[in-house]
């Protein structure tokens, strides 16, 4: 009788490697770095988050090298704008430089850095690429009082162009508090709790023209609240500037807490796990922020009660008495006064 073939018995769990058993499948996952979801689109492969990529990553593309130019070139002026004050006797603060300029490298990394890189891959990464652009680089711009600058450098065409846009009915639209407040709080529960996000990072123009949007919104919605330069329209008292991010606590945070609670990716290029750290990140660094800028708005705060003081008390020791005191001017509303007097 014929002797039949050799068989090869399935692989059964708890077998292991016996003679005529199938070879057990193999569940390692490769060393080797790991492939983006979209790796047919360009995004390549996953780099590694370590320090090296961290500080030597950068974007390639039209639009990260623009950003890069633009950034330095606006840091040059502000450096020259500043040497220019000094050639002329007037000291302008090492702090307001060193703040403007970080508000620059900020972006720089936001959009054109490491962590432009990064959220291709991660959600987490894209989170902290908003908070760059929402609660670190335009609060540190307006701290820097590039519109003081500008105005106590330029010449006087550049001045009244500058002054006419500031001061025009379609820059006090938009910037008015309440539209401004909307914009900065909900923007991101409609781009992260919809389909945008994951349309837009498969249409990487359209998500570099989000990322400006978010970053002007969020400038418009800083400049008043710790700003130095002078505010042509829609001025905040102290109170109200607490007020209006004390109320966006609670808003923030919920987002954070449903990106943290959500059941599947935000976007179909990330994970659950990715997006719940994501919503971490967010929760916690909106809060930090928030509070953050507390700091300067009590500062400025005090200061401006004691230069009232200081008015009052001289108004007084002239004899001229309490009844309507005069507030120097300065910045913008003192010199588009100068200008209208020729």
């Amino acid at each position: 009788m014929a002797s039949s073939p050799p068989t090869t018995m399935p692989y059964m769990p708890g077998m292991g490697n016996m003679p005529g058993m199938a070879k057990a499948p193999s569940t390692a996952k490769p060393l080797s770095p790991v492939t983006h979801h979209l790796a047919g689109m360009g995004m390549g492969i996953e780099p590694p988050v370590d320090t090296h990529t961290i500080v030597t990553a950068t974007a390639g593309g039209i639009f990260p090298v623009a950003v890069t130019v633009v950034a330095v070139a606006v840091a040059v002026w502000y450096v020259l704008a500043v040497r220019r004050l000094a050639v002329k006797g007037r000291h302008w603060s090492r702090w307001r430089t060193t703040s403007f300029l970080a508000s620059l490298a900020a972006v720089e990394v936001a959009l054109a850095g490491s962590v432009a890189v990064l959220t291709n891959y991660s959600f987490s990464a894209h989170v902290i690429q908003h908070l760059l652009l929402m609660v670190v680089a335009p609060p540190l711009a307006a701290l820097g009082a590039p519109m003081t600058l500008a105005l106590q450098t330029s010449k006087r065409p550049t001045k009244r162009l500058l002054l006419r846009i500031f001061h025009s009915r379609p820059f006090a639209l938009i910037s008015h508090p309440v539209p401004v407040f909307f914009l900065y709080y909900l923007a991101m529960y409609a781009f992260f709790l919809t389909g945008a996000l994951n349309y837009a990072m498969t249409h990487m123009w359209l998500m570099d023209l989000v990322n400006l949007g978010f970053l002007g919104g969020a400038t418009l919605f800083w400049w008043p609240m710790v700003g130095l330069d002078p505010i042509p329209h829609w001025q905040m008292t102290p109170g109200f500037k607490l007020l209006n991010l004390l109320i966006g606590v609670p808003i923030e945070s919920f987002l954070g807490i449903t990106l943290m609670m959500m059941g599947a990716p935000v976007a179909s290029m990330y994970t659950v796990g990715s997006t719940h750290y994501g919503g971490g990140v967010l929760w916690v660094g909106t809060e930090l922020a928030t509070f953050g800028a507390l700091l300067p708005i009590f500062v400025q705060w005090s200061r401006a009660d004691l230069r009232n003081a200081k008015r009052v008390d001289a108004r007084i020791a002239a004899g001229h008495g309490m009844e309507a005191p005069v507030f120097e001017g300065h910045g913008m509303a003192s010199t588009f006064k100068a200008l209208r007097r020729g």
